[in-house]
């Protein structure tokens, strides 16, 4: 069974991992290298490094509406081209080379777009879930092959339920191959469709509003783009206390060794460690301390 595979990210690594030891996988498509860090030192996607470590041929292309692209693909003569996480809309003339499944972190149709896994955390949503689904022109449309669920209250934070989702869509995209000849294709119900955008530094602003909402948004950009007051002060590591109490916006309800209590409109929380603009991350003790601030002030 030849399979070309199209990724970036480790969600799609661990899925191209679990096809490697399935399949004879002959290509992989990615995105180019991409400069990281303050020192913007270029850097291959996880996918390209994988692919690399099992001598499989890697494309980068920046377009994929190139006819020497499509020759690649068609010269290894796929059973399937498995696409997971890789950031471009197919042609169609890659979409007639053969089957192209696409292994989508979401329930389909919620969530169409490029931060499912986000947008589900950001929602409180119960359960989470890869669709397994044939690829057409248009953004996470296709006609759908299966569903793999999660229960999002156990991967509560953005790389545990990446983590998560990265083994639900690997064993999904192999049971969907070796079992494509007795699927069914279900056509999606536009009606019920969502989409979610890609995720910008700037969703990672935060206020004191609603307790359980910046929670959210804090598991939901944990790593990137992380969670900030409009002072820049940035939240490394918090906790609820409750949503349901009623306070003063940012004022200081408790100084502790260990953290500090702060109050929202909406309920309340700890926060651990703090990060002040172009400084170290330190204690929230040691920060208020320094700012020789008092239970009764304001966090902002």
């Amino acid at each position: 069974m030849n399979i070309v595979f199209m990724g970036t990210p480790n969600y799609a690594k661990v899925i191209l991992e679990e096809l490697i030891k399935n399949f004879n996988v002959k290509l992989v498509l990615t995105q180019p290298d991409k400069p990281v860090g303050r020192k913007k030192i270029l850097t291959p996607p996880p996918v390209k490094e994988l692919a690399k470590e099992h001598n499989i041929k890697v494309l980068q292309p920046i377009t994929l509406k190139d006819s020497n692209i499509v020759d690649e693909i068609k010269a290894v003569n796929p059973n399937f081209i498995v696409v997971a996480a890789f950031g471009m809309l197919l042609p169609k003339d890659i979409l007639e080379i053969a089957p192209c499944i696409n292994l989508h972190a979401s329930i389909l149709p919620k969530y169409r777009g490029a931060s499912p896994i986000q947008s589900a955390i950001l929602n409180g949503d119960e359960f989470s879930g890869v669709t397994a689904m044939l690829m057409d022109e248009g953004l996470d449309t296709g006609d759908m092959l299966g569903f793999s669920f999660i229960k999002t209250s156990l991967y509560p934070t953005l790389p545990k339920m990446t983590e998560k989702l990265s083994e639900t869509a690997a064993k999904l995209s192999v049971d969907i191959i070796n079992e494509f000849k007795n699927l069914k294709p279900l056509k999606q119900l536009n009606a019920t469709a969502s989409k979610c955008k890609k995720i910008k530094k700037s969703d990672g602003l935060v206020d004191f509003n609603d307790a359980k909402e910046l929670l959210n948004k804090y598991n939901a950009f944990y790593g990137w783009p992380g969670i900030f007051l409009q002072s820049g002060l940035k939240l490394i590591e918090i906790e609820l206390i409750d949503s349901n109490s009623t306070n003063n916006k940012g004022q200081i309800l408790e100084i502790n060794k260990d953290y500090i209590s702060v109050g929202c409109k909406s309920g309340a929380i700890k926060i651990f460690t703090l990060q002040p603009p172009s400084k170290a991350k330190m204690k929230a003790y040691d920060y208020v301390n320094g700012k020789r601030m008092k239970v009764g002030d304001y966090l902002s």
